[in-house]
């Protein structure tokens, strides 16, 4: 239900506003002064603010300033029976919707209300669907590594000190530089990102700067660069570590006096732009090797953040995990499936080479491959078909997968052994045999229900079969 704070030192005023809004089916708060007004605004979740100007203990323009401070977001109608053009105007440069006289007219009072509870929605929603659309997600976790991030976004971020984000592909560091943006005064202007080792070296600098009509053979008209189009922002240089030598000279030059210059052309051109960049390098071992420059490494690193990998706060897997599930249930229209204790466990246990980004398409992969909920075998059976551990352990995981595989691979109720098998590719043939002859078996030689099943393509089905000489039993 909708929630109205009143806030107001006359008591009939209080009552007839009450009266008005209840039976319009709101949710009515009221407070007789600022002081107290304010306090339900810090405590309660108010959707609108009705807020008399002329009051005791606290002015009415008071409490909206210290109001907006605490909830940027939220709704206040002005009402006042002094009320005078300037007053007005005074009140909406400080951020109230509107301003009503004393006694307010109730048509005109219940429409502003509707309209005011409107736009507040429409805010809400703006900055949702801004959220979405920048792909700025939560950063998860309660990892003492993690704390100490989000500690030092919210000490770096209203700061224009350019930030180095280190760590290995997959942890996360996008995910970084978005919220230093995000937590800036620079967060309405735009965050632009390029990713250098993605660029080739020949094109990275028209790429960043621009370049004029005519200034190389496939330059057929001007190109505003990514310094330009930054301008008043953010520029997120990602993988700087594989930018060009040539590159880098302009980027510290363009650090350096806030000036660029587009390729082919002669007139500088102002930027006011912030830097953040990224690398899975070890750029101090770069510098070394002469392939970054020393002086940019300095201009870079005034402040560096590191983003450990998965394997270094697996206690942060759970809540990631979970996070995750929600999520791709949620794109898929499903029911969200719950991650067995056991799951979890298998889960934490495993290497994570790829980080954040191979732990989110492995729950993926579970959601689609798993019944109702997400057990350990579903874990060993479908997690990691790129992970190889040794010989012991990948036998036990297919064993253990699923009852199927339990059945399929022993003979006479009794697994043969590990040394009856000369080689790890025997014991992957063997188990892919018994396996595929059990399911068929299961499915009465049905091929395709089979290849449905096991989720292989027919074809491919087929192949195994004639490989391993399978044939249905008279």
């Amino acid at each position: 239900m909708t929630t109205i704070l009143i806030i107001d030192d006359e008591r009939a005023i209080r009552s007839t506003l009450r009266e008005i809004l209840e039976y319009e089916d709101y949710k009515v708060i009221d407070a007789d002064n600022g002081v107290d007004g304010l306090e339900v605004i810090k405590k309660e979740e108010v959707d609108l603010v009705l807020c008399d100007i002329k009051m005791s203990k606290m002015d009415g323009m008071e409490v909206l300033t210290e109001a907006l401070a605490i909830k940027p977001d939220l709704p206040f109608i002005m009402i006042s029976g002094h009320g005078t053009v300037e007053t007005a105007v005074e009140a909406s440069k400080k951020g109230a919707y509107d301003f009503i006289s004393k006694p307010p007219d109730l048509n005109r009072l219940l429409i502003t209300v509707r309209n005011a509870l409107e736009r507040g929605t429409l805010v809400s929603e703006t900055k949702v669907l801004k959220r979405k659309v920048s792909k700025t997600r939560d950063i998860l976790g309660h990892s003492e590594a993690i704390e100490r991030i989000k500690e030092t976004i919210d000490r770096v971020a209203p700061t224009d000190a350019r930030v180095l984000i280190t760590g290995a592909n997959g942890s996360g560091k996008e995910l970084v530089a978005r919220w230093l943006h995000e937590k800036s005064s620079r967060a309405s202007a735009p965050l632009i990102e390029v990713n250098c080792a993605a660029i080739p070296s020949e094109l990275i600098e028209s790429e960043l700067f621009g370049h004029e009509k005519g200034s190389f053979t496939s330059a057929v008209k001007q190109r505003i660069g990514k310094f330009e189009q930054a301008h008043n922002g953010t520029l997120f240089l990602d993988e700087i570590g594989d930018m060009s030598l040539s590159a880098q000279a302009k980027v510290l030059r363009a650090l350096q006096e806030n000036k660029i210059t587009r390729v082919g052309g002669e007139k500088e051109i102002a930027v006011n732009v912030r830097v953040i960049a990224a690398t899975n390098k070890d750029l101090l071992s770069e510098i070394d090797a002469g392939n970054f420059r020393m002086d940019l490494y300095h201009r870079l690193s005034v402040i560096i953040i590191h983003v450990p990998p998965l394997t270094e706060r697996k206690d942060d897997i759970p809540v990631l995990a979970e996070h995750f599930c929600e999520e791709v249930c949620s794109e898929y229209n499903m029911p969200v499936k719950k991650i067995t204790p056991e799951a979890m466990e298998v889960l934490k246990a495993l290497p994570w080479t790829g980080n954040i980004r191979e732990l989110r398409n492995m729950v993926e992969r579970l959601i689609i491959l798993s019944d109702k909920s997400i057990t350990d075998k579903d874990v060993r059976a479908f997690a990691n078909p790129g992970f190889t551990p040794a010989k012991g352990e990948v036998a036990r995981q297919v064993i253990e997968a699923t009852p199927a595989v339990a059945a399929a691979v022993t003979v006479n109720g009794t697994f043969p052994g590990y040394d009856e098998f000369s080689s790890f590719q025997d014991f992957k043939d063997y188990t892919e045999k018994e396996y595929i002859k059990y399911k068929l078996e299961k499915n009465g030689w049905n091929v395709s229900k089979t290849a449905d099943e096991i989720d292989i393509q027919r074809s491919h089905l087929y192949s195994k079969i004639e490989k391993y000489g399978l044939k249905r039993e008279a």
